[in-house]
């Protein structure tokens, strides 16, 4: 074969292989991005509250043991309450950093150690949060559990996969094709968890009465299930 033939020959098969590349690589028309969410009220089931108590001193060492001594007392009346699941109790932050004097330097140690009490009982855990003598209410945090969430997430992400199919059949009737296949598609929910912060005023005075349970509303958490995906469109348009 002449030496011409054979670069006319090798140039084609440059430019089909070029162009097949090209075309894998070319999104196929007809393909659409779409998005479909369902969502439900779940009520929230497990209540989390964060007590604290707070020391100061001239060294580090005096303020670290008067908080050790604080929340071993605060524990050994809390763990008689204590159920699997339903009473919890644990120990949370511990701190202890020093304090710097108007004129410079050290003036002292301040630090601060936190008792957490959660579970499922919430009128046992407000009860038992009034009575700790000598510590304050830092946080109250609400949440659901995963048998409570387990109950509806099905439900709920069946609801999105069919506006989701229910959305892509619309589009492709609206851009005149006859059905469509799913090319790709990520599902995703939100936590439910949520946050109810209690003020310091209310926490102390709280603090100061022995038997007076802790005011707490659950009210429901927003269960979201939201799917992602790509569809291709098929069919004469």
């Amino acid at each position: 074969m002449k030496p011409f033939r054979l670069f006319l020959v090798f140039a084609l098969s440059c430019w089909t292989a070029a162009n097949a590349a090209a075309a894998a690589e070319a999104p196929p028309l007809g393909g659409v991005t779409l998005s479909a969410t369902a969502s439900t009220e779940v009520p929230r089931d497990l209540l989390s509250v964060t007590l604290s108590t707070t020391r100061e001193g001239v060294d580090a060492a005096s303020v670290q043991a008067a908080l050790k001594q604080a929340l071993d007392t605060a524990l050994v009346q809390a763990r008689q309450a204590a159920r699997p699941q339903q009473l919890e109790v644990r120990t949370g932050h511990f701190s202890l950093f020093p304090k710097d004097a108007p004129k410079g330097g050290l003036s002292g140690w301040r630090g601060t150690a936190e008792l957490v009490i959660e579970g499922r009982d919430m009128p046992a855990i407000a009860a038992l949060a009034g009575r700790m003598g000598g510590l304050t209410v830092a946080r109250v945090a609400y949440g659901v559990s995963p048998e409570q969430r387990e109950k509806v997430a099905g439900e709920v992400m069946a609801q999105a996969v069919a506006r989701f199919r229910a959305r892509a059949a619309e589009l492709a009737r609206l851009f005149s094709y006859s059905s469509y296949v799913l090319r790709e598609v990520n599902v995703s929910d939100d936590d439910m968890r949520s946050a109810a912060p209690v003020s310091m005023f209310r926490a102390k005075a709280m603090s100061a009465a022995s038997d007076e349970p802790l005011p707490v509303e659950a009210g429901k958490a927003q269960l979201s299930v939201t799917i992602n995906g790509a569809v291709q469109l098929l069919g004469p348009r």
